[in-house]
């Protein structure tokens, strides 16, 4: 009976050594190569490793994700209004005239009927023709009408009032107080003006993310980086659509860390060190601090052979939390949407498990040695 007792003992221990119950897996079990029929070990995806030496490299790869956005820069515009097409003038033409040849007996003015900027910036005044006005101020056009208007109404006086047509709006779709369409003030209105006269953003939004959609393309840019740099507030042009979100980009969390879970970004750029801050850090009865690894998708179009981008569409980056080295480039390896962070389990762990199991069999043993 006694040399049973021991024996399953003995048979616990053993198990206990070839498979404990953990909740993540080691780093070398995560990062092992697959053995071929052949003998050769093979992975299907590429390691790199978070260090001084290469976290510049790192950097300077292709964004991943694949609705990355990129902004489009201030350029200074002269501060002035120009006629553009689709535009509407409305031209008052006042007279001295008793009997003019646009105004009735006692008539000092007549109003002529709007008249909206053709597709070729010209429009047709009564008795004076066609005439160009596309990218002319306001009041140049108004002094050429006049000039031509004296040749047939020597006391003329013109009047212009520039109606801004849709080609000189932009919409403000959401995210903001008041949204709708707003004219261009000037050739140089800006999207910080838009978005001040629509109420500013909504306080409601987490982390607000720009948006401008132009000619086709989306281009995008974090509130705060918009605050921050007079060069990002870029000049708006005719129909232009804005629109304000909140940030969705999201990584995920599993292994030995605080918590496991989709978590949404939290600022414009993510470091790894940030990232554990945010699921709460790593267990500390279970993680390995030297294997943390973030696995990452790349676009197959992105990876090179020259170190200019990823060598691997699948590609585990692995920080090692115990060197002042790692410490300062968890800091400033960014994060990516669609990153998993994943904790390792410690060895030691496993270690501590055994030593139980083995504390149960030598108790085991003792007692079957009374």
């Amino acid at each position: 009976m006694k040399r049973l007792l021991l024996l399953t003992g003995c048979t616990a221990f053993l198990g206990a050594c070839d498979f404990i119950p953990r909740g993540a897996g080691f780093q070398t079990e995560v990062l092992a190569a697959t053995r071929e029929a052949d003998g050769t070990k093979t992975t299907d995806f590429a390691v790199e490793v978070v260090t001084r030496d290469n976290l510049a490299t790192f950097l300077s790869w292709p964004a991943a994700d694949p609705e990355h956005y990129h902004w489009i820069g201030r350029v200074d515009q002269p501060n002035t209004r120009t006629i553009a097409n689709g535009d509407t003038l409305r031209i008052t033409i006042w007279s001295t005239e008793d009997n003019g040849l646009l105004t009735a007996p006692g008539q000092r003015f007549i109003t002529l009927p709007d008249m909206r900027v053709s597709a070729n910036g010209t429009v047709f005044l009564p008795y004076v023709d066609t005439i160009r006005v596309r990218g002319m101020s306001p009041e140049n056009a108004r002094e050429m009408i006049e000039e031509r208007y004296l040749t047939v109404t020597p006391s003329a006086q013109v009047q212009i009032e520039l109606i801004e047509g849709r080609e000189r709006s932009v919409s403000l779709v959401g995210g903001v107080a008041t949204p709708g369409s707003y004219p261009l003030a000037d050739n140089d209105f800006t999207i910080l003006e838009l978005i001040a006269d629509g109420g500013g953003i909504s306080n409601s939004l987490d982390s607000p993310q720009v948006r401008l959609q132009r000619g086709g393309r989306i281009f995008g840019i974090s509130a705060t980086r918009l605050l921050e740099r007079p060069s990002n507030n870029t000049t708006l042009q005719g129909g232009d659509k804005i629109y304000i979100e909140e940030d969705d980009r999201t990584f995920l969390s599993l292994g030995a860390a605080g918590s496991e879970a989709v978590h949404s970004f939290t600022s414009e750029n993510l470091s790894a060190l940030e990232a554990l801050s945010v699921i709460g850090g790593i267990s500390d009865d279970r993680a390995d601090a030297r294997g943390i690894l973030i696995l990452r998708r790349y676009p197959v179009a992105q990876v090179t052979a020259d170190r200019s981008g990823p060598d691997h569409p699948r590609t585990v980056f692995t920080i090692d939390l115990t060197s002042a080295d790692g410490l300062f480039s968890a800091d400033q390896f960014l994060l990516e949407s669609g990153d998993l962070v994943y904790v390792s389990e410690s060895p030691l762990t496993a270690a501590s498990s055994i030593l139980g199991v083995l504390g149960s069999v030598i108790g085991i043993n003792n007692l079957a040695s009374n």
